[in-house]
């Protein structure tokens, strides 16, 4: 990472990281940061619909290896667990954080300092994991730590259910996104993530967005790392009901046919997931293999795969 210089250091010489910072704390007053826009004042310590109020509630931070192989390298990915999450699925697999608040209350001086010891633990890039709710913190924490050095790339790692205004606010913040493109049905999105109905419109123009301040993710070819770029991941969901298929050919008409793509297969039937016979299961292998196809099919060059 030594050669990369993240463009959020620019920003912070120039004092916008802390200008949008504030400007978006001042939209916790009528919150408005991620699509359910509930309006609620947070900072007067309402509760919005994910549960977040206007404190910075983090559950850990520490290097991750559980990530892509480009983003964990030989030290790991340097990744904070944000409490708390707008999408409410029903098969969560860290609900206990993303759902019944399991975290602590930090300040941002705390964030940044976070931020700063990941990198001295020779971390690759700082990865912030359903960060939609804590824009606000995340932006003045991320001034506070490249004004002390900070200097590896930061990862945004979302659900893909954002605002490209709110996005807006990331560019040239933000070096990775690292997003999921759940669903392309609308009813399986109200079904299985409920408040989201309008998941797919919303994911599709956050990916155009993301892709147009980042563009493609390429590894660095000395160190394997991804330092900048879109990574895009897609969960196989049991009896195709997240419409798979219309999600890589989307993606393929839509992106770079390099575009990252990588095709998951762990969907575990967790949290309330059993209450859905027809997600109340692992995918079998032949549903995993069947979305390879399609992906390579559509023309998608840049997949990873996780054969079972």
């Amino acid at each position: 990472n030594s050669k990369y210089t993240p463009s959020y250091v620019y920003l912070q010489e120039k004092g916008v990281l802390k200008e949008r910072g504030d400007v978006l704390f001042d939209e916790m007053r009528h919150y408005r940061l991620c699509p359910r826009d509930c309006e609620t004042d947070r900072l007067s310590g309402t509760r919005g619909d994910c549960r977040a109020n206007g404190d910075l509630e983090i559950s850990s931070a520490s290097p991750h290896f559980g990530e892509e192989r480009e983003l964990v390298g030989s030290n790991g990915s340097g990744t904070v667990f944000f409490t708390n999450c707008s999408m409410e699925c029903v098969f969560c697999i860290n609900y206990e954080v993303s759902q019944m608040g399991h975290g602590r209350r930090y300040s941002i001086r705390n964030l940044a300092n976070m931020m700063l010891l990941l990198q001295r633990h020779g971390c690759h890039n700082i990865n912030l994991v359903s960060p939609t709710h804590y824009l606000p913190h995340i932006l003045l924490a991320l001034d506070r730590a490249s004004a002390n050095g900070l200097r590896i790339p930061v990862a945004y790692n979302t659900s893909g259910w954002e605002k490209t205004d709110m996005l807006e606010f990331l560019d040239g913040v933000v070096d990775i996104y690292l997003t999921d493109f759940k669903y392309a049905d609308n009813e399986a999105a109200a079904k299985y993530s409920p408040g989201s109905g309008n998941y797919p419109e919303i994911a599709q123009k956050a990916l155009l967005e993301m892709n147009r301040q980042v563009g493609v993710a390429h590894a660095d070819p000395e160190t394997g790392l991804i330092n900048k770029g879109l990574m895009i991941r897609h969960l196989v969901m049991p009896e195709n009901v997240a419409r798979t298929d219309r999600v890589l050919r989307w993606i393929a008409a839509n992106l770079p046919a390099d575009t990252y793509v990588n095709i998951m297969s762990q969907y575990t039937p967790m949290h309330k997931a059993l209450d859905f016979p027809e997600i109340a299961r692992r995918i079998t292998r032949s549903e995993y293999n069947n979305a390879v196809t399609i992906a390579r099919n559509a023309g998608l060059t840049n997949l990873r795969l996780q054969m079972r």
